[in-house]
């Protein structure tokens, strides 16, 4: 089997483990490197004795890893040339740029990616995976990455699918932070949770619409009506005054009812939050 046929996959975390499984229940070959040996047990990759070993099986090289320190450190010593290194880590735009100079110093291509699905939805109908950089090596390599999820190039700028990933972070980390204040209040108020899930989830109901037009304010430079400021700033307190009331740490609603207040009492002309 060629090394065009097999993948080399480095770092095998949750996500790691299911990016072999997916590869191989698509009939690509995988060779497996982590730090941990026993990691691999139960894989059914070929598990290679050095991360030399492990470079050296195939053209390209997935990296499912913390961070990029950590590929810094991984890959220090490897002659990486003919190689392309595909960093599936999270990770800074900046730093993901820096990491992609690193490789290439070492003689190989970089492919910068960020993976958006939960480990066991890799592959599934709503995955999909941001790509960036030299558009002719990931055209070269995109049967081998086409596997794992849909993918969206967004362009030759090595950070880049990490400014749409972090972006997108930062969306689902305070929805999920939120939700989880929410069936707070409700728990400690005395009411199912099960009995308010069908609430919320009709309350997401209308989220795409009102990205949209969100969006489209931003673009015109931020809210500025002051009866609608008004009116989220003292939601966003009743908020507080609920959660502390019912005994649900308030560290999330106060941070969110502070921007609110700022918002209210800032000229129009200076809260613009996209301009700092």
């Amino acid at each position: 089997m060629t090394a065009q046929t097999r993948v080399t996959v480095i770092g095998l975390g949750p996500m790691g483990q299911q990016i072999v499984r997916t590869y191989l229940a698509a009939g690509v070959a995988v060779t497996v490197w982590n730090r941990t040996p026993e990691k691999a047990d139960g894989l059914g990759a070929d598990r290679a004795g050095s991360i030399g070993e492990a470079v050296a099986a195939a053209e390209l090289i997935v990296l499912s890893l913390t961070h990029y320190d950590a590929m810094d450190a991984v890959l220090a010593t490897v002659d990486l040339t003919g190689k392309v290194v595909v960093n599936l880590s999270s990770d800074s735009p900046q730093r993901t740029r820096q990491g992609a100079a690193f490789v290439r110093a070492r003689g190989g291509e970089f492919l910068a990616g960020g993976v958006m699905a939960q480990p066991e939805e890799l592959s599934g109908p709503d995955a999909y995976i941001f790509y960036s950089g030299p558009a002719e090596v990931f055209d070269k390599h995109r049967d081998l990455l086409r596997p794992l999820a849909t993918m969206e190039y967004l362009g030759v700028d090595d950070g880049l699918a990490q400014v749409y990933y972090q972006a997108t972070l930062a969306l689902f980390l305070p929805l999920l932070l939120g939700y989880e204040h929410a069936l707070a209040i409700i728990d400690r108020s005395g009411s199912a949770i099960d009995r308010f899930v069908p609430y919320a989830q009709r309350s997401m109901g209308s989220l795409g619409e009102l990205y949209a037009a969100w969006a489209q304010m931003a673009g015109d430079g931020g809210l500025d009506d002051p009866s609608y400021l008004r009116m989220m700033a003292a939601g966003a307190r009743h908020v507080v005054a609920t959660s502390a009331a019912v005994g649900v740490d308030t560290a999330l609603a106060e941070a969110v009812s502070a921007h609110w207040e700022r918002a209210e009492n800032a000229p129009s002309s200076t809260y613009r939050l996209m301009r700092g």
